[in-house]
């Protein structure tokens, strides 16, 4: 590797990074991250902070587990690469697929299709939802639900049923026909509504006018989050993911649900739709799948749409896929990552931590003004809302988020920015301590804006 004053020359310089203006990044180098152990990364200067972020709400079992890093390592000399595509296969991916599928059977999921990540995951269960349509006969069934704030990657199909427009704007026109709903989100929603329950019951009328207008026999699927990440950890009242399900069957609608950040224990449970006490009709999932060691997803089926592929004629032909589904280091980073999942059962820990890290930052809220709303509460999700005037929840500027995520990381803790929010979604592993050594660090950042 080359030397740290070739590293911080070359910063930015050449690399474009995701989710950021180039000429930002070339101006304002980005933090070097050189090393990690446990729940706390290391700069190129030494600094040592809390990763409250987790990576990018992946790396669930931390960045020391010698399970995974060895299965990688044995399968790199053994096979490191063969294709999946129809004809041929690994031992790997067939005992991945049934390790995936066993984690899931609870949740009503029967096949899967491994992807190269989450936005692939997406975009897979958005083409198999039309094509499931066409195979009943009901090809004009083209059209996707969903929920403004959601985030669903960044293909031009999830971009597409994104709620987000920073994610769209610059990059339409997008995939026609995809509408969105209101977000279950208490502080901030078009109704002016404050009871989570009550919210719902407006969300679901909202959704059954638009099947109305549209037309039930021209939607495909309606995709959503159980918890809302990226959006700002928007937690839907307990009502919410059923009164969704409901409305689908009703309309022979599929319901795909994201668990890209929700799944493998980060909600308390090993998917957030179980959480909610709900089965989709599909799953996409990635991030926790390895614990970010290896670029893996997946999108799963129910039975009843594995039945209808399984059974259907030529047009069941599944003609997509990825060069790297089912990639054989990536199926033995499943297989050692879920093992660990179930040995150290995450889940608990990440509920207990997360009403850890929840109530801490609503502790912080009376002592802090700019502190408009604390989500959370369910496993290691948690989003502060930052305003400049509580009363009008007016969101505060990007210079003091910013001022607030550097004096937060010099403090101790790495924790994301997203628009006014501070997100924080740190390893299902992490510690009482390292929760506190967090909660410290914020409240710093914090005092500095």
């Amino acid at each position: 590797m080359k030397d740290d004053n070739f590293l911080r020359a070359n910063n930015a310089q050449h690399l474009w990074h995701p989710m950021g203006h180039p000429g930002a990044m070339r101006a304002n180098a980005p933090t070097i991250i050189t090393r990690a152990a446990g729940s706390t990364i290391t700069d190129i200067d030494g600094h040592d902070a809390i990763d409250a972020v987790g990576g990018l709400w992946c790396v669930n079992l931390g960045y020391s587990n010698d399970h995974v890093k060895e299965a990688i390592a044995r399968q790199l000399y053994d096979l490191p690469y063969y294709s999946a595509f129809a004809g041929s296969t690994n031992p790997t991916a067939i005992e991945a697929s049934y390790a995936v599928r066993d984690f899931f059977a609870e949740d009503g999921m029967a096949r899967v299709f491994f992807t190269s990540g989450g936005s692939d995951s997406v975009e897979t269960c958005l083409r198999l939802a039309r094509q499931y349509h066409r195979v009943r006969g009901e090809p004009n069934r083209t059209k996707f639900l969903s929920l403004k704030r959601g985030y669903h990657g960044t293909h031009f199909g999830g971009a597409s049923v994104n709620g987000n427009n920073r994610f769209r704007i610059n990059y339409e026109p997008l995939l026609p026909g995809c509408f969105h709903l209101p977000s279950p989100h208490t502080y901030r929603n078009p109704f002016n509504e404050t009871d989570p329950a009550t919210l719902a019951q407006n969300i679901a009328a909202a959704m059954e006018d638009e099947i109305a207008f549209q037309g039930a026999g021209s939607i495909a699927a309606f995709i959503m989050e159980p918890i809302q990440g990226a959006g700002g950890v928007i937690v839907p009242d307990a009502s919410f993911m059923g009164l969704m399900r409901e409305i689908c069957d009703r309309h022979g609608i599929l319901m795909i649900a994201d668990e890209v950040i929700t799944g493998f224990g980060r909600t308390g449970d090993w998917s957030g739709s179980r959480h909610w006490g709900v089965q989709p009709d599909m799953m996409s999932c990635a991030k926790g799948i390895t614990s970010a060691y290896f670029p893996v997803g997946a999108a799963l089926v129910s039975e009843k749409v594995a039945e209808t592929f399984e059974t259907g004629g030529e047009v069941a032909g599944i003609f997509h896929g990825y060069t790297y589904s089912a990639h054989p280091v990536g199926a033995a980073a499943v297989v050692a990552c879920l093992e660990e999942t179930l040995r150290l059962d995450t889940k608990t820990n990440a509920g207990l931590r997360g009403t850890q890290l929840f109530e801490g930052v609503k502790t912080l809220a009376g002592k802090h003004d700019i502190i408009g709303d604390v989500r959370g509460g369910h496993g290691l999700m948690t989003g502060v809302e930052l305003v400049s005037d509580r009363a009008k929840k007016t969101p505060l500027d990007m210079a003091a988020m910013n001022r607030i995520q550097k004096a937060t990381y010099e403090a101790g803790a790495m924790v994301r920015i997203g628009l006014n929010n501070i997100l924080m979604s740190p390893p299902l592993v992490i510690t009482e301590d390292e929760v506190t050594r967090v909660l410290d660090a914020l409240d710093k950042g914090l005092s500095a804006a």
